[in-house]
């Protein structure tokens, strides 16, 4: 009989020393392998190699090199970051006013009939509108300032968040509203104490939704005479053709939305810790 004594699978002898980089290697292998970020970290790598050997012109895409200095660069002497804050508060404030709106609709036109036949109509003929084709109409209602910026962010904002809200509110099992009433429930509280909990992960997954919309409405709203911003930053280094800072502000805007998307996810862990679930934590 012999043995084979590189076979990994083998038993250990009393004395053995097996190599320690294989071990290793393929922990590293592993963790590379069930990591979200390897596919982008080689991408960014062929991005980087393709551009110092001149496949990929600087005037047609900056490498990763040059766009990381770019952004020192700018976060270094406050320009990034200045506008930055301007961006931050466009969407504060449009998501605020678009989620409101929305939660108010879906509420009205989800728990009374005569709310639905009002109100779901009309979002449903507005929302087939496409809304980044209204900005010349806000540009003659509000003019060029922040109006039409907040407004456009909102309208992105407040019809993920009725749509979502309306169908989970309506997708409430009829057996649990029996329950509540079997146990002397109020109207109101039905309303508070099953209802509304349990049309909580659509709200979660429409408020998802919302930070997209309104991510991708900052993008087309700061294209109107924006004079600070992330998209002031894009209009003048197109106008440069800058596609260092160009890459920066995109970047930026990826981050925040990966950002944002991730606070949504918290807290929605935390709200619905009752929920159960086939995936192990």
């Amino acid at each position: 009989m012999s043995l084979v004594l590189d076979d990994p699978q083998a038993p250990a002898l009393p004395g053995a020393v097996r190599p320690a980089g294989v071990p290793l290697a393929r922990r590293v292998l592993s963790r590379l392998g069930n990591s979200r970020w390897t596919v982008p970290l080689a991408l960014v790598l062929a991005w980087e190699v393709g551009s110092r050997v001149g496949l990929v012109p600087a005037r047609v895409l900056a490498a990763p090199s040059a766009v990381l200095v770019t952004f020192w660069n700018l976060l270094v002497s406050g320009e990034l970051p200045s506008n930055l804050l301007v961006s931050l508060a466009r969407v504060v404030t449009g998501l605020g006013i678009g989620v409101a709106v929305g939660t108010v609709l879906a509420v009205v036109a989800g728990l009374f009939r005569r709310g639905e036949t009002l109100v779901d109509p009309l979002m449903q003929m507005l929302r087939t509108l496409p809304f980044l084709a209204l900005v010349p109409l806000f540009i003659v209602w509000f003019g060029i300032g922040e109006v039409p910026k907040v407004a456009l962010i909102a309208l992105g904002a407040a019809f993920p968040t009725y749509l979502t809200l309306f169908s989970g509110i309506r997708a409430i099992e009829a057996k649990l509203v029996e329950a509540g009433r079997s146990f002397g429930l109020s109207r109101l509280e039905l309303i508070t104490n099953v209802v509304l909990p349990g049309a909580t992960p659509s709200f979660l997954v429409g408020l998802r939704y919302a930070l997209g919309h309104a991510w991708l409405s900052l993008v087309v709203a700061e294209q109107i005479n924006a004079s600070a911003g992330l998209g002031y930053l894009i209009n003048n280094a197109r106008d440069f053709m800058r596609t260092d800072i160009i890459v920066v502000c995109l970047g930026v805007y990826a981050v925040l939305g990966l950002g944002t998307d991730f606070l949504v996810r918290l807290l929605e862990r935390r709200l619905l810790a009752w929920r159960p679930t086939f995936l192990e934590r």
